[in-house]
């Protein structure tokens, strides 16, 4: 019997869409706004109409299909998402400049990425026949196996294949990667709400932010019938999710929904984030990492020492039901050592039916409202 039930928020109790958008703001953003590299080719805007929007999240992920191929092989956080995606054109990019310009590649390759490189990139790249390709992104991918963060490694491979330069720059633990962070957090929080996020006001002003768009996956009325029900029937409620704190805690708020869940048993990416700096040798803990959902299980108040040292897959694993939409979390789950059900109401949709078949989920639910038919 289950005791303690464990929810995503994306793709489960609300949508993903306004996330992904984000995600793709940002790769633009990075790839043409004269603040970053400034390619020639589309007039970047920091507050762009919906038309615009539609048009470059359907470009920047090959109309979902960059999404659906980086959630398959494990990778769920838009974080990620936005790394490897931007990671790959600047690859490319780069690629293109070593064939004149070798000696001043070799050094950005071999170095951390931060402005400064970017501002480098922006000035060897002026006046060169450079196209950015974004549909080439799951064919170079597919070359590999590569699943979870291993993804962001490969990135390394890349460098090797298409240049010839050794290097191990791409990786979570990387300056790029929290420049990747933060632009996000500018577009998802915009300039109002930024600062709380990241510790400093946007680089890049004149954006509105998204968290007042959120979506829900169904009815706000009906999900709070049913955290309610379950709440009556004595489970513990909690949160692993990839969202940071405040996207989390303002929307389910707003919506009625945050009252159900034990605040003991909520953790954000910005929870991640703070355990990733206290022990850096062990991150990274995002999804697929199980670390979220071991946190929500023992508590916020239970020291990561406990979490880390803790025995998996543990013994009374049919104990905790984790709820997701995602193969991170299928996989997060299964090295817990628990049970997982599977919500259809990600970015494929019924679609992913035959994946979790595939993986034997131990339930598949149209939408979260189904869990009190396997409870």
């Amino acid at each position: 019997m289950f005791r303690t039930i464990l929810f995503d928020v994306d793709g489960v109790l609300l949508s993903e869409e306004r996330y992904f958008d984000a995600s793709a703001l940002t790769v633009w953003e990075m790839l043409y706004s004269p603040k970053y590299i400034g390619l020639a080719g589309d007039a970047f805007e920091p507050a762009p109409e919906e038309s615009v929007i539609r048009r470059v999240r359907a470009e920047v992920f090959d109309h979902d299909k960059v999404l659906n191929f980086i959630k398959t092989r494990g990778i769920n956080a838009n974080w990620d998402m936005v790394y490897l995606a931007f990671s790959y054109q600047l690859v490319r990019l780069l690629a293109e400049l070593h064939k004149t310009k070798s000696e001043e590649v070799r050094g950005i390759l071999t170095s951390q990425i931060h402005r400064e490189a970017i501002a480098r990139v922006k000035e060897l790249a002026q006046g060169i026949d450079f196209t950015v390709d974004y549909a080439a992104f799951v064919a170079d991918f597919e070359k590999s196996t590569a699943e979870k963060q291993a993804l962001l490694l490969y990135l390394n491979d890349l460098v090797r294949e298409k240049t010839g330069i050794e290097t191990t720059i791409f990786s979570r633990n990387s300056e790029l990667w929290d420049l990747c962070q933060e632009t996000f957090q500018e577009w998802y929080l915009g300039d109002r709400l930024v600062a709380d996020s990241i510790g400093r006001a946007a680089y890049q002003k004149g954006k509105k932010g998204f968290l007042d768009d959120e979506i829900p996956i169904v009815e706000p009325a009906k999900m709070a019938e049913v955290l309610a029900e379950l709440k009556s029937r004595g489970y513990e409620l909690g949160i692993g999710t990839g969202r940071p704190r405040i996207e989390t805690v303002e929307p389910l708020k707003a919506m009625g929904l945050l009252q159900y869940f034990n605040p003991n048993r909520v953790v954000t990416a910005s929870d991640v984030l703070d355990a990733e700096k206290r022990y850096p040798d062990r991150a990274p803990l995002a999804k697929p990492q199980p670390y979220c959902y071991i946190k929500g299980m023992l508590g916020m108040d239970c020291h990561d020492d406990e979490c880390f040292g803790l025995a998996l897959p543990i013994e009374n694993g049919e104990e905790i039901l984790v709820v997701g939409d995602s193969v991170a979390d299928y996989m997060a789950a299964r090295s817990i050592g628990c049970k997982f059900a599977a919500t259809l109401t990600g970015l494929t949709g019924q679609e992913a039916r035959a994946k979790f078949e595939e993986l034997k989920a131990d339930y598949i639910l149209d939408d979260m409202t189904q869990i009190l038919t396997i409870l």
